[in-house]
């Protein structure tokens, strides 16, 4: 048994009894589940319902370091092999058969060609490891297809058993430290708390500000919150001398933040960052004035029986709660708050089997008690269930792309349009063959994702392609639809000996203003033109070749809140270039091609034998944006694809036995590539043109 020997210690001082308070954490938990279930629910009284998880992380802090500290206090000793049995006895039975069960409600209900990504999610979610892959995927612009995963709220476990691990060996060394150094280890928990919990609200607050989509999920932003219920366990004696009315008025202090913090804040808030101070104080300060008033005065408030049973079952229920609403939305579409509330009610019934019948009996058994390795092999067992069950979405995935993904040498692509314009590939059912085959469609991407050309950050960044020895210098500038001709543009950069050179931003039109990302201002995407434009302008290249994806601009740079309009982009693509022009840098604009309003990929998947039913008409809105900039500043060009796209106005999912579209409104690149000869011919002409 691995256990480090503490001796006596200077925090054995009268503390509550194990559990002396345990109604009102009950209670507390009652209430976090209540904020999570309600937001995620779609209840919109409750925008900021997300908090729950914060109180959630403060409470198994306080737990757990109130555990081990009493341990300490008992034994002076600190078993890890008994600590993380109860933590595996705990938890791991539960996971592995709601896994079990999400794999199979993946397989029933969510799109085929997700089931390999959410396959892995199952495998992460398995080995406590899903926060930092959702981490990796909210900042991969090629993940952006990617539907609500059904265990994407385990990242949260995650992140608490990760904390698991961790906390009880820095407790370990803590106190063999301390000891070296005859230091209090009172003194030096605290420390060593107060270090962990700085550093990590800094992270917190940095990398929000940074990148907030990542910093939601990550381990490093969230570790103080739980160093702040540590704290309050690890300050348990001295808020036992606080007068009553003092933690009474912590209590209801605390109460009001957490609830102030669901009612008010809404999802547009950068997270966790400053803000979560609100609902985490809250949180330990409701557990502070539970030791002050030993379940008297608001706190029993907490401790009533529906709130305390609720609270036991919160665990089952933030399980079950998720998989269940995804399923349902993959099922019917859009749920709506009535549709919402009527499946969080329907998980009440697996969560209370599940409790009754996994969690209880393992738990409180006989066969698990006092023996550790046994608890252990169990837990490892439930671990490589929960691991099986996604590799059973993945391992047929798998199998299926590659069967079905050879290239096939009598696809067309837009070479058929070109060869036979009486077939109508919009009234086109079934084919023999499709490639890519839908579920490869979000890999079939040009090379410039794999050489890092994407830029995902401030300053421009040139890669180069096409013949690099030429002084003949073609760029192209713009977002991901800029991006997606780069295959195409390679070979007729080589045969045409030019050098090929991409200057690239995600979701980054090159104009000159502002646009929205994910609800706020794109500063990155203002900061990358300023340098893309200086690039290009020291570059001097024979043209710039542009497009994007984006139609809409700020009207106010500056203002976030002001409108974003299409007379806003058209001004901002104008005056960009206007300058080029000015510079002598004739400029081609390729037109923005139609997007559906669904994922065609998804949908031909669905319908192999009726494809006609994923046929789509659709506004040229970006285009149309183009072509108003362009009509501003003489010199530039228009090279218009769209009738190869969408003959006829109409957008076929699949022409000559080619998937046209991948991730929303982008082309797969293998019709790319069967454009590649109408592109060169209308491209030289555009640059004859311009000359």
């Amino acid at each position: 048994m691995t256990a480090a020997t503490l001796g006596e210690t200077s925090l054995a001082r009268r503390r509550p009894r194990a559990g002396h308070f345990r109604p009102d954490v009950e209670g507390l938990r009652a209430v976090a589940i209540g904020l999570v279930l309600a937001y995620h629910a779609g209840l919109r009284f409750v925008p900021g319902g997300f908090v729950g998880v914060d109180v959630f992380f403060v409470i198994s802090g306080f737990l757990i370091t109130g555990l081990l500290v009493r341990e300490i206090e008992r034994s002076g000793r600190l078993s890890l092999v008994s600590f993380y049995a109860r933590r595996a006895k705990r938890l791991l039975p539960a996971t592995a058969v709601v896994l079990v069960a999400t794999g199979l409600l993946t397989w029933l209900w969510l799109p085929v060609t997700q089931r390999q990504v959410f396959g892995g999610d199952v495998v992460a979610s398995a080995l406590y490891v899903v926060n930092w892959r959702l981490a990796a995927r909210s900042v991969d612009y090629l993940a952006e297809g990617v539907v609500t995963s059904p265990v994407q709220h385990f990242w949260s476990l995650a992140v608490e058993e990760q904390f698991y691990v961790v906390w009880p060996v820095v407790i370990v060394g803590v106190v063999h430290l301390a000891r070296r150094r005859g230091v209090k280890l009172s003194h030096a928990l605290w420390i060593g708390l107060g270090l962990i919990a700085v550093l990590s609200f800094g992270a917190s607050v940095l990398q929000t500000a940074s990148s907030p989509e990542q910093s939601f999920f990550l381990t490093s932003t969230r570790l103080w919150e739980l160093a702040a219920g540590a704290g309050v366990a690890l300050a348990a004696p001295r808020l036992r001398r606080l007068p009553v009315v003092g933690g009474g008025a912590l209590v209801v202090a605390g109460l009001g933040g957490i609830v102030a913090s669901g009612l008010l804040i809404d999802a547009s808030a950068s997270w966790p960052g400053s803000l979560a101070a609100l609902p985490v104080l809250g949180a330990a300060s409701v557990l502070a004035g539970g030791i002050a008033t030993e379940g008297t005065g608001p706190s029993r408030v907490l401790a009533v029986p529906p709130l305390v049973w609720l609270g036991g079952l919160s665990y089952s229920l933030y399980l079950w709660h998720w998989p269940l609403l995804v399923a349902a939305q993959g099922a019917w579409g859009e749920l709506g708050a009535r549709r919402g509330m009527l499946v969080v009610a329907a998980a009440f019934v697996p969560a209370w089997l599940c409790h009754r019948f996994v969690e209880n009996p393992i738990r409180h058994g006989r066969r698990y008690s006092g023996h550790p390795g046994a608890v252990l092999r169990l837990g490892a067992v439930a671990t490589i269930v929960g691991v099986c069950a996604g590799l059973a979405l993945i391992i047929p995935d798998v199998i299926d792309r590659e069967r079905t993904n050879q290239p096939d040498a009598d696809a067309l692509g837009a070479a058929a349009l070109r060869a036979d314009r009486s077939v109508d590939w919009a009234l086109v059912d079934e084919v023999a063959s499709i490639t890519p085959a839908p579920a490869a469609a979000p890999d079939d991407v040009p090379v410039i994702y794999a050489d890092g050309c994407q830029d995902a950050a401030r300053t421009a960044v040139t890669c180069t392609y096409g013949d690099p020895a030429s002084s003949s210098v073609i760029a192209l500038v713009g977002d991901s639809k800029a991006a997606q001709w780069q295959s195409a543009l390679d070979p007729i950069a080589r045969r045409n000996g030019w050098k090929l050179v991409t200057v690239l931003k995600s979701s980054c039109a090159f104009a000159d203003g502002a646009v929205i990302r994910l609800e706020e201002r794109y500063s990155d995407c203002a900061d990358w033109n300023k340098d893309a434009l200086r690039t290009v302008l020291e570059m001097r290249p024979r043209a710039v070749v542009t497009s994007q994806g984006g139609f809409r601009a700020l009207k106010d740079p500056l203002d976030a809140r002001s409108a974003d309009t299409p007379q806003a982009m058209i001004d901002g693509l104008a005056s960009r270039w206007a300058a080029l022009e000015a510079a002598g840098i004739p400029v081609v604009a390729l037109l923005g091609n139609p997007g559906p309003s669904q994922e065609i990929y998804e949908c031909v998947a669905e319908h192999l034998d009726n494809l006609s039913a994923c046929t789509f008409t659709a506004p040229e809105l970006v285009a149309d944006v183009q072509r108003e900039a362009a009509s501003r500043v003489p010199g530039v060009e228009i090279l218009d694809l769209n009738d190869q796209i969408c003959p006829s106005g109409v957008c076929p999912p699949v022409i000559g036995d080619v998937l046209v579209y991948r991730q929303g409104s982008h082309l797969t690149k293998t019709y790319i590539d069967s454009l590649e000869p109408v592109l060169e011919q209308r491209l030289l002409s555009s640059f004859a043109s311009s000359e």
